[in-house]
């Protein structure tokens, strides 16, 4: 994939869609392209997360567990991003991703990130936005699945050590 086609690819990613093309280009230019092969594994459930990764081209499986208690969350396909929270903090890997078909993904790690964030300070602005838009979003979510789980009852749960 060329440098351009890359920058097309990371300017569809919701959460780099508000970045200039010098940014973007950043981003492609430092990111580290690795092919996987069908059933190769991109990163573990439990293992330390340093980076998040974009699907260039192909799929990848998301799923906990193994063996037979193996349970298949999605399939992420090209334009998606992997890991996401992995870019801003440390965390452990909540899902083994292994590639479905051939792939190719970009790896955008945290320092490159954080170096990002440190040079464009307005950007930092732009995606704690766009993060703190999806969190309202989420409690929002979980406030209906909430009241869907208690039915028409709005007595708020409570936890049994308050009781």
């Amino acid at each position: 994939m060329s440098l351009d086609r890359d920058i097309s690819l990371l300017s569809r990613i919701p959460l780099f869609a508000g970045l200039s093309t010098e940014q973007l280009r950043l981003l492609a230019f430092s990111a580290v392209r690795l092919e996987l092969h069908p059933g190769q594994v991109l990163f573990r459930e439990g293992a330390t997360a340093m980076s998040g990764y974009v699907v260039a081209f192909g799929g990848i499986e998301l799923a906990t567990g193994h063996g037979t208690k193996r349970n298949i969350l999605m399939t992420c396909e090209a334009g998606s991003l992997i890991g996401e929270i992995a870019l801003f903090i440390e965390t452990r890997r909540p899902v083994t991703a292994t590639a479905v078909v051939s792939c190719e993904v970009l790896e955008i790690d945290r320092k490159l990130m954080t170096r990002m964030l440190n040079e464009y300070p307005h950007v930092a602005l732009k995606l704690r936005a766009t993060l703190a838009g999806r969190l309202v979003a989420t409690v929002g979510e979980l406030g209906k699945v909430d009241k869907a789980l208690r039915g028409i009852d709005d007595t708020p749960l409570r936890r049994k050590d308050s009781a």
